[in-house]
C-alpha cells in the first residue's frame, strides 16, 4: 500500500455480480474510464473475483470487485459461482448487471433474493440497453450501455445515494482526548515486527491521535519506563501492542488508562460486546479441544509470530491443557465452525465491517465463541477490566 494511499479496509467496496457476458467487465471499465477488466465476447473470462483499489468519482476511494458469471457450469463452475457469493461478504454495495436483451435470469432472482437477506445496497443494472431499447426500470435499476456510455453518469449519481451513512462517532481514539492531551504507543520492534514500517492500526491510531489536536509519543517496551519518567504529568492514555500487554500493564500506573490497538481496532469496528461475551470459553477448554485463529491478512509467519507461536503457548500455559490448533488467513474463513471450541480472531484491520460483522454472524449462529487477540490476552494476564475501562460505554459490562 502507498503512504498516501486509503487502506483497502477503509474503501468502499462495490462487487459486480451478473451471468457470464452480461456486461460485467465492461460496466466496470464504462464507470471507471479505465480498461481495468478484461472484456471478451468468451463466457466465463473472469474465473476468479478480482478487486482492484481506486477513485471513483464522486464517490472517492473504493475497491471494485468483479465476480465470475453466476450461470457458470460444471464441478469448476460450481466452485467460481460460491466465490462470487462469497464476495457478499464485504460488500458494501452491489451491482447486480443483467443482459437487457435476456432480462432478469432465475440465477439473477436467487442472487438478489441473496443480496436482499444481507440487507446490501444494491441496483440491477440492465446493460446492452442500446441493442435492446431501454428497459423499464425503478429505483432498483437502470438501463446503461457500456458500450455508448449510455445511463452511465447517472449510474455513478445513483450508486453514491447508496453510499451507507457514515457513524460519526466512530473513532479509534479520538473521541478518549482533548488537544493537548499526550498519548504513549508501545510498539515492539523484534523479529516478527514487519521491516522498515508500522503496522496499519498503528498507522491509523497515530493520525486519530494527530486529528484529535492531540500527541503521540511512539516507544519500544524497553523504552516505556524513560519516556514515563520525562513527562511533566501522566499521559492521557497508554496504547500498547497485545503481545507485551502483560509486561506493559507492569510498568504502566495503575491510574493511567491502557489499552491495545487490538482492543481500539475491535472498538472501531463494533465488535468489542461479542468478544467480550466469548471470553468464557478459556474457562470451559479441556484437553484436546481446537481453537481456530484466524487472521484477516496473510503475512509470512516468522520464529514468534503471535498467531502461530506466541498465543497458543500462552493459551497452554494459562489453562494448562493440551490444545489443538488450527489458522486460517485472508479470506479463507471456514464455512463450517462446529469442529472448534472457539475462535481466536486478529483486530481485523485489513477487512471491510462488513466482513467482520459477516465472521462474527457465522460464529453466533453455530455456537461458536468468538474473542478478539487482545482481549484474550488482557485476560490471560488478568487486566481485562483494565484494557477496556478507556470505554465509557463497557462499564455495565465490567
Amino acid at each position: 500500500m502507498g503512504l498516501n494511499q486509503t487502506p483497502g479496509a477503509e474503501r468502499l467496496h462495490i462487487g459486480i455480480f451478473g451471468r457470464r457476458n452480461a456486461g460485467k467487465s465492461s460496466v466496470i471499465n464504462a464507470l471507471t474510464g479505465q480498461d481495468l477488466a478484461i472484456v471478451s465476447d468468451t463466457k466465463g473470462t473472469t474465473t476468479d473475483p478480482v478487486q482492484k483499489s481506486m477513485e471513483l468519482l464522486p464517490l472517492g476511494p473504493v475497491v471494485m470487485i468483479d465476480t465470475p458469471g453466476i450461470d457458470d457450469v460444471g464441478a469448476l463452475g460450481q466452485e467460481r459461482i460460491r466465490r462470487a457469493y462469497r464476495v457478499l461478504n464485504k460488500t458494501d454495495i452491489a451491482l447486480l448487471v443483467v443482459d437487457a436483451e435476456q432480462g432478469m435470469s432465475p440465477e439473477d432472482e436467487a442472487l438478489q433474493k441473496r443480496i436482499e437477506e444481507k440487507n446490501i445496497p444494491y441496483l440491477i443494472v440492465y446493460n446492452k440497453a442500446d441493442l435492446a431499447g431501454a428497459p423499464v426500470t425503478d429505483d432498483r435499476s437502470i438501463a446503461v450501455s457500456a458500450t455508448t456510455g449510455a445511463g452511465i453518469f447517472e449510474l455513478k449519481e445513483r450508486i453514491g445515494k447508496l453510499v451507507p451513512e457514515e457513524n460519526q462517532d466512530r473513532y479509534l481514539v479520538r473521541d478518549l482526548l482533548k488537544p493537548g492531551d499526550v498519548v504513549i504507543l508501545v510498539v515492539p520492534i523484534d523479529a516478527s515486527a514487519p521491516k522498515g514500517r508500522l503496522i496499519l492500526p498503528q498507522q491509523q491510531v497515530i493520525r486519530d491521535i494527530l486529528e484529535a489536536g492531540a500527541q503521540a509519543l511512539v516507544v519500544q517496551d524497553d523504552q516505556l519506563e524513560s519516556a514515563l519518567a520525562a513527562l511533566r504529568e501522566p499521559p492521557r492514555l497508554v496504547v500498547t501492542d497485545s503481545q507485551v500487554f502483560g509486561k506493559v500493564s507492569k510498568i504502566v500506573p495503575a491510574e493511567v488508562p491502557l489499552t491495545s490497538f487490538s482492543i481500539l481496532m475491535a472498538r472501531y469496528k463494533g465488535n468489542l460486546q461479542p468478544f467480550l461475551a466469548g471470553l468464557h470459553a478459556i474457562e470451559t477448554l479441556k484437553d484436546g479441544d481446537t481453537i481456530l485463529i484466524s487472521e484477516a491478512c496473510t503475512h509470512h509467519r516468522q520464529c514468534e509470530d503471535i498467531g502461530t507461536v506466541k498465543i497458543p503457548r500462552w493459551l497452554e500455559s494459562f489453562t494448562q491443557k493440551k490444545i489443538h490448533f488450527e489458522t486460517s488467513s485472508g479470506t479463507d474463513f471456514p464455512l463450517d465452525l462446529t469442529p472448534y471450541h472457539m475462535i481466536l480472531h486478529c483486530g481485523g484491520c485489513m477487512i471491510t465491517e462488513r466482513e467482520m460483522q459477516y465472521r462474527l454472524r457465522c460464529a453466533a449462529d453455530q455456537n461458536v465463541p468468538i474473542i478478539n487477540y487482545g482481549m484474550a490476552i488482557a485476560y490471560m494476564n488478568g487486566i481485562l477490566k483494565r484494557s477496556l475501562e478507556p470505554f465509557s460505554d463497557l462499564k455495565e459490562l465490567l
